[in-house]
Order: structure tokens, then sequence, then C-alpha cells
């Protein structure tokens, strides 16, 4: 059948999931997180090369030849500056106008990265390789917070969690590509590094294209922009059934009760109580979700493999092979998060994820004696990233948007984007000092970050599944010692619950 159909949690008869609403899932997840996935694995098979590129260049400019630890800092730094990129574009998310369009006009800065690390060996400048690398995580620092916000505000709610896990999917197979296409038959070669790094520009080019041709989000055009005749096309466009009417009068009823309600500032956000555990909520599921030793393991997959005495020869076939897992792992999770809920994702992929991370430091003191040890080692990293991709990859960019009303959304954004870029850097700068320094168990580190997220989670976090944002919003107001009623903005306009959606309605409305 073309549709789905899909039932709420009170029998009432959802909305359809739709070819269309299927297809700019897709297509925004393609040139945004698909390309976040492949930055973070793609500097994992050309490392070498980089690094002897950096000593000539450096050699040849200053005629000083640098030691080991100048060139992991060098590299290291290469490897997170993307997430400084990251950073500062989630800052950028709360000032902007739009989310579709800006997804597509943030495309360009693509391009501008990728042709400086395309170019960068031709010119003798390792300068433009990390400046190609932080404009990219600009990028993809603008579009991964847009992204779940346009396909939050254009899901109903029988579908949220299906259509807000599909940019995960998109994570893990960008990694999956730079993994497979590192091979050494295909791009691996030194000369080729520069073309893996700059192939970013392809998926970009096809979002560039045909995105555009797509509506805006419905609430979007009516709420923020006024353009009814454009908001009705618009849900045409993502509703085959249905009464648009209907949907639209309710949209215009939030819409003038919006007009008392003044969208919140970061500092807003912090400061209002009302929603103080939402964000101590996304806080510790954006860290955990980068702490969890998940982006040690990305970008760093061939020298774990070669520390766990894996032969060279054999390296990057087992790196493609975790690619492929990564990418089954986040279509289960994608096919059973509205089923099983996100709680149990979250709490069992960080609890696998703890328990493989303590059997790789157990297999890596062992295997000095049990040579099998290494292949146990493999299978626990290959578990850790099949833990990560079921759950905790996808259900915090999820429940960021899920735990906030409208007027608090952006700023919620901006906080989640923050701390996980931060925690995103800390890891690809620290990891490589940290494993000198502290040998396989650095591992138990991450094993504990992974069972306290897990912890928090079963203790703290509800069930979102099946819910509206307000509903979501009214499950917290006990924890946060705040009477449903002083959810109230103003004491003028209360919650209602509308076709599906969270929305705003006049106190005392007949």
């Amino acid at each position: 059948m073309a549709e789905q159909q899909l039932l709420g949690s009170d029998g009432v008869s959802g909305t359809h999931l739709t070819k269309s609403l299927v297809a700019v899932a897709f297509l925004a997840s393609f040139g945004s997180s698909m390309l976040y996935g492949y930055n973070l694995a793609v500097v994992n098979s050309p490392a070498q090369y980089i690094r002897h590129f950096y000593n000539e260049t450096i050699v040849e400019r200053y005629k000083w030849s640098p030691d080991e630890r100048f060139l992991t800092v060098l590299y290291s730094f290469t490897v997170s500056v993307f997430a400084i990129g990251g950073m500062i574009g989630s800052l950028l998310v709360g000032k902007l106008a739009t989310k579709k369009g800006t997804v597509v006009r943030s495309s360009l800065l693509v391009f501008v990265g990728g042709a400086l690390m395309g170019f960068s060996r031709t010119c003798r400048m390792p300068a433009m390789v990390i400046c190609g690398r932080f404009i990219t995580g600009v990028h993809s620092g603008i579009s991964l917070s847009l992204v779940p916000m346009y396909l939050g505000e254009i899901a109903p709610k029988s579908v949220r969690g299906f259509l807000g896990l599909i940019p995960s999917i998109h994570i893990c197979l960008g990694v999956f590509i730079a993994q497979f296409l590192g091979l050494h038959d295909l791009l691996g070669k030194e000369e080729h590094w520069p073309l893996l790094l700059s192939l970013v520009v392809c998926p970009t080019t096809v979002q560039l294209l045909l995105l555009p041709w797509f509506p805006e989000s419905p609430r979007f055009l009516l709420i923020e922009k006024g353009d009814v005749a454009a908001t009705i096309a618009a849900l045409k466009w993502y509703r085959t059934k249905g009464n648009i009417q209907e949907e639209v009068e309710e949209m215009q009823e939030e819409q003038r009760c919006l007009s008392c309600v003044r969208s919140v500032s970061v500092p807003g956000l912090l400061l209002d109580r009302a929603v103080r555990w939402q964000v101590i909520t996304v806080s510790v599921a954006n860290i955990g979700m980068q702490l969890s030793g998940i982006d040690a393991i990305w970008f760093y997959t061939n020298d774990i493999f070669r520390n766990a005495g894996i032969p060279d020869a054999q390296i990057q076939f087992t790196t493609v092979g975790t690619g492929a897992i990564e990418v089954i792992s986040g279509m289960v999770g994608c096919f059973t998060i509205e089923r099983l809920g996100r709680r149990p994702l979250m709490i069992g992929g960080y609890l696998f994820m703890a328990f493989c991370c303590a059997g790789i430091t157990v297999s890596a003191l062992l295997q000095a004696q049990l040579p099998v040890m290494r292949y146990v080692s493999v299978s626990c990293v290959v578990g850790i990233i099949a833990g990560f991709c079921i759950g905790p990859a996808g259900v915090p960019f999820l429940i960021t948007a899920e735990l906030f009303t409208q007027s608090h959304r952006s700023a919620a954004y901006t906080v989640a984007g923050c701390l996980n870029w931060a925690s995103n850097f800390t890891i690809g700068f620290v990891f490589p000092f940290l494993e000198m320094s502290t040998g396989p168990f650095c591992y138990l580190i991450f094993c504990a970050v992974c069972l306290s997220v897990a912890a928090y989670t079963y203790f703290i976090i509800p069930e979102t599944r099946n819910k509206t944002f307000v509903e979501i919003s009214h499950m917290f107001a006990a924890r946060n010692k705040v009477a449903k009623e002083e959810l109230v903005p103003n004491g003028h306009v209360r919650m209602d619950v509308m076709n599906g959606y969270g929305a705003l309605g006049q106190r005392g409305r007949k």
C-alpha cells in the first residue's frame, strides 16, 4: 500500500504516513545527518596519510621536523575542530528564521569546506584541511538541530518517533559509506585522501536540487508567517487524508493564543523552573551520547583494532563490517521505537554498551595470554556500535523536540547542541592521550558513563511515545514542583490537545 494507517493510543485514527512525509524525512537527513556521520568516520582511514602530509609540509615550509606528539596534537585538533564548528552552528539555530529554508541555504557551507579539503594537498596547506573540517562542522551544527525540529513539526504524534529516528539511520549510513570508500582498493590510497574528504559535496548537491521543492512546515507557515494558502498547500502535500480545514482552524487558534507568548531565550530557558528537569534531561542525554565512547570508536577505529592485535590487512574490512552493522542496528531502532518506546531503547542500548566497554578492557588485558581475546575485543567494539545505533544515537535528538513546547524549543536545541558538540570535541581531542596514559582502562570510564545515563533514564525520564508535547510537559510538572496551572503563560492561556499536537487554547473557551 502507498500509505500506512497508524493509530493513536486512544484508538482514534491518526494521520497517515505518506510518501511525501517519508521522502522529505529521507531527503532532509540525506544532506545533513548522513554528512555528520560521514565526517565523523572519514578521517579514520587516511589518518596516517594526513599525519604524513602535515609532517612533509612543516618540514618543507619551516625546515623543522615535528615529533610524534606534536603530530598527534595537530591531527587530534583536525579531528575535533569539526565539533567546534558544530558548536558554533548550534548557537546560530535560535536566530535562524526558517527550518527547511535554512537547511537548504546552509548547504552552501559544505561546498566551501569540501573545496578547501579537496585542494589542500595540491596547495600544500594543512590549514585548508582544518578550515574545511571547521566549516562543514558549522553546517552540521545547524542542520542537526533544524532537521529534527522540522520533522517534529510536520509529523503527527503517531509517527513522530519513526520520522525522528530516520536522521539516526543516516548518521550510521554516513559512517558506513566513509568506511567503505576508505578501503585501500577504492579511495584508501595516499593520493586519494583529499578526494575522500571532499566527497561531502555529492549528497549536498542532491539535497540542494530536490529539497527546495518540498514545502515548509505547515505550522511554521501559519503560526509564524500567517500564510493560510501556503499552509493548506503544505498540508495537502503531507496529508492525503484527514480534515485539512480542521487542522488549519486549530493552528489559527494556536496562532492567536501564541500572540500572548514570547519565545524563550537560552538564559530564560535555564532560569525557568517550569522546565528545569527537561533541561537537565536533555543535558544528560546529549552529553552521555558523546561521552559514551562512541565518537572515540568512530574517530579511531583502525587504531583501536590495531592495538587489539588485528593484522593490518584485515583492519579495513573489519571496520567496514562494523559500519554495515551500524546501519542494520539503526534500522532496527527506527522500526521498533513506536512499538517499544524511547525508554527501552535508551536503557537497553546504554546497558549493552557498558557491558561491551568492560569487555574491551578485560579482553585487552588478557590477549597476551589468550590470542583469541583479540576477536573478543572486535566483538565488543561491534557491540558498542550496535547498542548505540539502536537507541542512544537518535533518541536524544528526538526527545529534545518532545520535551518542550513551541516557545522553548529553539532555545532547548541551542543548549542541547552546544553540550553535544562540546562533548564531541572533548572526546575527539582527548581520547588519544587518554588511551596512551591509561591504556585499556580508559574504556571503564565510558562504561561508567553508560551505566549512569541508563540509570538516569530509568529513574527520571518518562515514556513519551504517542504523547503530545503538552502531555509531556504535564508529566514533568510534579518533578519541577509546579502545578499544571502554572504552565499557563501570563495567566491567560491554557494547554489543549489538538488533533495529535500539543496546542494552546484560551482559558475558559467553550
